[in-house]
């Protein structure tokens, strides 16, 4: 056994597993972060495509593996998070579920409480945001809530760290044995407990929530006790069928309706509601921020002022040019080439090390002294935004639209990302819903969303040309429609369902703000940063072997098409091995004199359409395969040259921007 899993071996030798469950934006994440800090691991559960994330923690001298489950609702999946949700909770078999809900919500979140604690799982219940609660003239008796459920329950604001410690003494001093039981109308418990009569294998969940679940003909559920009830099986489904012909109705609705029964005089006494003078200035934002003749102004000021002022103009302008033009160029660059000239013999090993495509003189250089600074801008800035509880928000203001394109808007984030680095924003679009949402946004992100890094070159290159910035935008808000409302005709798969708890609008806090930044930081290094290494290595490559020369003079005969100097050729090759190098390239062909106002918008947009880069690339054949990620390559690259060909032709053709 390794050092690090004997951290997280308990006293008597079993690893300590917690879970974290809940809806989305209830707080599970600012909690999971209070409890493992930012040194966590985030990948996909095995065979599935949803991010879980990992992390430990020690409690009083014991350590714990604490896990992030996704965002669910119920025990009876409908979304594959919800399906990994329960997965992990059947498989994991878990010390302690920490059940995560928003105090102002609780009536509404509570049957799924009663789910867990009817599955015979060691429930936690954490009633989380009390403090906007209170605000809301909302109090609670939680030691009577938890006298009623038979459960621990912990009241909590875990952003303010209020409850931190109390949730820590019941992980360590929960009692397994302590759990109150529920009773429905009498109907359903015969049913139930005919069912439960005839299961005689061993389940990782209570026979009751079992047969509970067969009645809301969880059909995954049916098939786990058609595997493990070999001789009853024939029996149970025969039960099942007659209790669905008895009953002659909805009996997801009718178990839905006596938990919400239950739970309303579980509440008796339990909530007190006091009156309030006013709303507070916080709900009127809020509602600002949905409303699209106030929210989308609203976008547009946090678009300037956190991605072009801030990572564009502070991140890659200050930052970039202390650590790109001051410490690399002056200061570790003419050491490390001289270094290598004078130890290493040998031509190709030079080439390879501080070469033009060197590892170092470029892909170390790019990670660290270009892209880094960009990309830790804007993992601040995405931090304050989200820390702030505004992505729901405009998560809201856009799904009428994005449902246009075959999305919803919970895929406004990785959209946003991609406005900070594309490669990332591929990562995270495992958390939209289905195989076809998936698709459609890599394809978007890949087609019409530039990175931070080429975003901040072209925005400088065009400022400077009348009219040109605005024939750019024009184009990519165009193209980004267009190929989304033909994707969303054309590509076979579920529609997009949509619903998102509103957490508060609060002032971010700094903490929160800093573990996220540096959980992100860390990723940038252990996924990002390898693929910068590998894009060098193939650049070199193609130059010892003639292939990068091949491929510039094979592009030759399409930029005459595009009306562009051949020179610009070499711009789009290195631009597929990373998006802001191409940028740069454009930017010495402008300040050379070899474009005009015509050339530099067509270049532009065919390049801001161009292939995802090499990072991009590679991220798209993991997610999505190498069929899909083939496709999208090829039609990305098909379109992007027509559109070049078509604007400068009529950009010549009405002689704008002359």
């Amino acid at each position: 056994m390794s050092d690090k899993e004997q951290t997280i071996t308990a006293i008597d030798g079993k690893p300590r597993t917690i879970l974290l469950v809940g809806n989305p934006n209830v707080g599970k994440s600012v909690l999971f972060n209070a409890l493992t800090g930012a040194y966590t691991t985030v990948s996909n559960y095995p065979g599935t495509s949803v991010e879980v994330s990992r992390g430990d923690c020690e409690i009083h001298g014991v350590r714990y593996q604490v896990l992030d489950t996704p965002g669910m609702y119920s025990l009876l999946p409908i979304t594959e998070e919800e399906r990994v949700g329960r997965e992990i909770l059947l498989r994991e078999r878990p010390d302690v579920v920490l059940h995560v809900i928003d105090a102002r919500n609780i009536e509404r979140m509570l049957p799924m409480t009663l789910q867990l604690i009817e599955a015979g799982l060691p429930t936690i219940l954490v009633v989380n945001i009390l403090d906007e609660a209170e605000r809301r003239g909302m109090f609670f008796d939680i030691p009577l809530l938890e006298e009623k459920l038979g459960i621990p329950v912990v009241g909590a604001a875990v952003r303010r760290r209020r409850g931190l410690k109390e949730i820590r003494a019941a992980i360590v001093g929960f009692d397994t044995t302590l759990r109150a039981s529920f009773g429905y109308a009498s109907d359903l418990e015969r049913d139930v407990q005919r069912l439960t009569a005839l299961m005689t294998a061993d389940y990782t969940i209570d026979a009751r929530s079992l047969a509970l679940l067969l009645m809301q003909k969880d059909e995954e559920l049916l098939a786990l006790v058609k595997d493990k009830e070999e001789d009853n099986f024939p029996a149970i489904e025969a039960a099942l069928r007659e209790i669905t012909f008895e009953r002659r109705v909805d009996l997801n609705l009718r178990i839905s309706l006596e938990r919400k029964r239950v739970c309303k005089g579980l509440l008796e006494g339990i909530v007190r509601q006091e009156e309030r003078k006013g709303r507070p200035l916080a709900e009127h934002l809020s509602d600002l921020t949905m409303n699209p003749w106030t929210g989308i102004p609203l976008l547009l000021l946090i678009l300037y002022f956190g991605l072009y002022q801030f990572v564009g103009g502070f991140g890659a302008g200050t930052v970039v040019d202390f650590l790109e033009g001051g410490l690399f160029e002056e200061i570790l660059n003419p050491w490390v080439i001289d270094f290598c000239q004078r130890v290493i013999p040998w031509y190709w090993l030079k080439e390879l090390l501080v070469g033009e495509y060197g590892i170092f003189t470029l892909g170390i250089r790019y990670a660290i002294a270009i892209v880094l600074p960009i990309v830790g801008t804007f993992f601040v800035a995405f931090s304050l935004i989200e820390d702030s509880g505004y992505f729901p928000r405009l998560a809201m203001l856009v799904d009428r639209v994005f449902k246009l394109i075959g999305l919803n808007g919970r895929a406004v984030i990785p959209i946003v990302l991609g406005f900070g680095c594309d490669t990332m924003a591929t990562i995270v679009t495992r958390t939209l819903e289905t195989a076809r949402e998936r698709v459609i946004a890599t394809l978007l992100l890949a087609l019409a969303i530039p990175c931070s890094a080429q975003l901040g070159v072209i925005l400088g290159l065009l400022s400077a040309v009348p009219g040109a910035l605005l024939v750019w935008t024009g184009c990519l808000i165009g193209i980004f429609l267009f190929i989304g409302l033909l994707s969303a005709q054309l590509m076979p798969g579920e529609r997009p369902m949509f619903y998102m708890e509103i957490p508060p609008l609060r002032m971010p806090q700094p903490r929160n703000v800093l573990v996220k930044t540096l959980t992100r930081m860390q990723w940038y290094f252990l996924e990002i940063f390898p693929l910068f290494i590998i894009a060098s290595v193939l650049l070199w490559a193609g130059k010892l072997t003639g292939a990068l020369n091949w491929l510039v003079n094979a592009l030759e005969p399409v930029m005459r098409l595009l009306g562009l100097p051949s020179e610009t050729a070499a711009a789009f090759i290195f631009g597929f091995f990373r998006r802001d190098f191409g940028a740069a390239g454009l930017y010495d062909l402008q300040t050379s004199g070899l474009l005009s106002p015509v050339q530099l918008t067509v270049a532009a947009v065919t390049l801001t359409l161009f292939v995802p880069c090499v990072a991009q690339f590679l991220v798209m054949q993991r997610e999505r395969g190498w069929k899909v990620s083939t496709g999208i390559l090829v039609s990305v690259t098909t379109l992007a040259f027509a559109v070049g060909w078509a604007l400068n032709r009529l950009l010549l053709a009405t002689g704008m921007l002359q």
